[in-house]
């Protein structure tokens, strides 16, 4: 699984916190993942790179990205692996541009509004979609 996380976290988490709670997630439930850090365009490098390293899926934050970048969405549904699109805080509670993201559509699911933890979720549940073997036996409070 691949983690792409485009801007800082808000709250008081940081990019280290959230890439701990990814790989520490994945590998409670006998995944690896990887995580990347981008904040520019190139990040359509980042999932076509993904897709042709073999990954199964991808988890991502992509901020501002996920309302105008209709090139991302084409890269995610180009790369033909799961997705899902985490946004940290609730975007239905924010302007109106951004109650419509371009890479929801692109997404295998979208989850939004549960801070950091969503990436727990979304790894989750992109675990038992590839059929892996979940576990009920996830300590959140150990990954929080």
């Amino acid at each position: 699984m691949t983690i792409d996380a485009l801007d800082e976290t808000s709250g008081h988490a940081t990019p280290a916190d959230v890439e701990r709670l990814g790989v520490e997630t994945a590998a409670c439930l006998g995944l690896t993942t990887e995580c990347r850090k981008a904040n520019h365009d190139g990040v359509l490098d980042s999932i076509r790179a993904a897709a042709a390293k073999d990954a199964v899926s991808i988890t991502m934050k992509a901020g501002a990205y996920s309302h105008t970048s209709i090139a991302l969405h084409d890269a995610l549904t180009g790369s033909r692996i799961p997705a899902v699109e985490v946004h940290i805080g609730n975007i239905q509670a924010r302007a109106s541009g951004r109650h419509h993201p371009f890479t929801a559509k692109a997404a295998f699911a979208s989850i939004c509004g549960l801070g950091i933890d969503g990436y727990r979720l979304a790894i989750t549940g992109l675990a038992a979609k590839l059929g892996a073997k979940t576990s009920s036996k996830i300590d959140i409070k150990a990954l929080a």
